[in-house]
């Protein structure tokens, strides 16, 4: 009987741990489940273990496959249970958590763990070739701060030999692609534990592009009708009581502040901050619809454990905005940030997306329980189906995806990993407008409130700046690169020319570079090209004598000589074009 992937990986796990048994008998075991593409497990070791060590590991669980035992289940009582996992305090602890009376072990060769499984019969169906053990990481256990630190090994396994070559091979493409290397090699941003954990620190080239994306989106919202704010980023108890978030969202944010016996906290989210302007004046419906943008920074307690680079970081800043409507205008105002999105992610050239409609799971009291008018919800998300319909997009159905207060349109894509994100929302909410009591005045002069939109395009700025690093290789188009073109002379000779198309390129507006290193001209076109800067212009004898310049571009073998007046229109062109 063909056994399901997963099942398959969740019993590789088992053989990880048998193996780690072997070689470390001290071993210390936490948990080991399948997940996406593969599988891990967490040990408390007596040393630190790296790279180094796996293929060590591996070839222990290829000598373990070849005996051929099968995975037996056995059901124990809870004191068998004690008694068998003995000197295993993370086991121990599960036990004494377990509510059954009978627990449930498997038995695979001379190893038994905790395990509820299920498994495959016998290791003969575990495709040998199709598995590999690929890092070590640290994992807290239970993914708790507060307890200790365990040694997480993960693996990949495949049906076939193929798949997991396939798989490696994306890993390594998807690796020159990671943002965290390229932002340290082209200086985009930085960490710092002197600052903290997930808090980054924008360097010089980082910023400008981050600074061309926000002139980019306050254009795009200005022509739009949106009108900007700035609020603080603290804010008493009493507005994240009125909004919900500490009910819903407190484990993600950072701990009070005390000033003045009051309790105050770092915003996880710009609306209530939004809410609390749109209150400032009593509205009429011909101030309807009412849309507030904001570059808003937020700061969010994110675990240790999924800190990663400036995709999950704790301080960051949203392309946010709140759109006070009608229920009459709610679909055309739908309708016009869908507009507003896809003229954007066209001009960032970015395709592979794809619309999720994320609803409320009414039987999850934990997260819905407290919604009063279900009606009200229905209608939202009927309104988002209808706006999707009629702008002819291919969207799937998610329950339970919508938020505390409202369903949504989430836009995802995939990573580099392969694995699924999202890139941008659009949330219908009523559930705050009537917290803070938010109305206007309609046409027969009585109260209503609002249908409130929470809309981000790019998401916040640093994970969109990390997906654009990531799609393209670091090789950013004219129009974003902090550098656009780099001018080098080849010998002393050319330095006076050379000096002089750098004057004509920054008198143009372009975005040049130009020194008089003493390095041969090899190695600075090379560290150029490091860079990713678009263009090098190399200027020697037989530029300085056609008073041209010889055009190296960017992945491309070929040179081209041309005058610089050309060159110029040329670049012009792609940054007007965003090319």
């Amino acid at each position: 009987m063909k056994q399901d992937i997963q099942t398959i990986r969740h019993s590789l796990s088992h053989i990880l741990a048998y193996a780690v048994r072997q070689q470390f008998q001290n071993a210390k075991l936490g948990f080991g489940p399948a997940i996406e593409n593969g599988f891990y497990y967490d040990f408390e070791l007596p040393k630190n273990i790296g790279p180094q060590d796996l293929p060590q590991l591996e070839k222990r669980m290829h000598e373990l496959l070849k005996q051929n035992f099968s995975f037996i289940k056995k059901t124990i009582t809870r004191a068998e249970a004690l008694q068998l996992f003995q000197g295993q305090p993370y086991k121990l602890e599960i036990i004494k958590e377990l509510k059954d009376s009978e627990i449930t072990t498997y038995e695979s060769g001379k190893f038994i763990d905790l395990c509820a499984g299920p498994h495959i019969v016998s290791t003969n169906e575990i495709p040998t070739e199709a598995f590999k053990l690929t890092k070590v990481a640290g994992a807290y256990w239970r993914g708790s701060e507060k307890n200790p630190m365990l040694q997480r090994i993960y693996g990949v396994a495949f049906e076939t030999k193929k798949e997991l070559d396939e798989y490696l091979k994306m890993l390594e493409e998807a690796e020159k692609r990671d943002h965290r290397i390229l932002g340290e090699k082209l200086d985009l941003f930085m960490v710092d534990e002197k600052i903290g954990k997930g808090l980054p620190l924008w360097l010089p080239n980082g910023y400008f592009v981050r600074k061309i994306l926000e002139d980019y989106m306050y254009k795009i919202e200005k022509d739009a009708g949106y009108l900007h704010v700035l609020t603080p980023i603290l804010a008493k108890e009493e507005l994240y009581k009125t909004s919900g978030h500490l009910e819903h969202y407190k484990e993600d944010m950072y701990a009070p502040i005390v000033i003045e016996n009051e309790r105050y906290y770092l915003k996880p989210m710009n609306c209530p901050h939004h809410h609390a302007i749109f209150s400032h004046r009593q509205k009429s419906y011909k101030d309807l619809p009412l849309r507030i943008a904001e570059f808003g920074n937020v700061y969010r307690y994110e675990k240790s454990g999924v800190l990663n680079g400036l995709i999950r970081v704790r301080g960051f800043t949203q392309n946010d905005s709140h759109i006070y409507a009608t229920q009459e205008t709610l679909e055309k105002e739908i309708i016009d940030i869908l507009k507003m999105f896809k003229k954007t992610y066209s001009d960032f050239k970015i395709s592979d997306y794809w619309f999720r409609l994320s609803l409320p799971d009414f039987n999850n009291k934990e997260k819905y329980g407290n919604i009063e008018n279900k009606k009200i919800w229905e209608e939202g998300a009927s309104a988002l189906r209808n706006v999707l319909k009629k702008s002819k997009l291919t969207f799937k159905e998610a329950m339970g995806e919508a938020s505390f207060y409202g369903p949504k349109i989430d836009i995802q894509t995939k990573d580099i990993y392969g694995k699924e994100d999202t890139i941008a929302t659009i949330q219908v909410d009523y559930y705050s407008a009537p917290k803070f009591n938010l109305t206007y005045i309609a046409k027969d002069g009585t109260k209503k409130f609002p249908v409130i939109i929470h809309r981000a395009i790019l998401g916040s700025f640093d994970r969109f700046f990390a997906f654009l690093i990531e799609r393209t290789a670091g090789d950013l188009p004219v129009w974003l690169s902090p550098i656009q073109v780099e001018v080098i002379n080849v010998g002393d000779k050319h330095v006076k020319y050379a000096k002089s198309i750098y004057k004509e390129l920054i008198d143009n507006e372009i975005r040049a570079k130009f020194s008089e290193e003493n390095q041969t001209v090899g190695k600075r076109i090379r560290e150029a090209e490091l860079k990713k800067f678009p263009y090098v212009l190399v200027v020697g004898d037989k530029e300085l004598k056609a008073k041209n310049v010889c055009v190296r571009t960017r992945g491309k073998k070929k040179l081209e000589n041309m005058k610089l007046s050309k060159f110029i229109q040329k670049v012009k062109i792609e940054v007007d074009k965003k090319k």
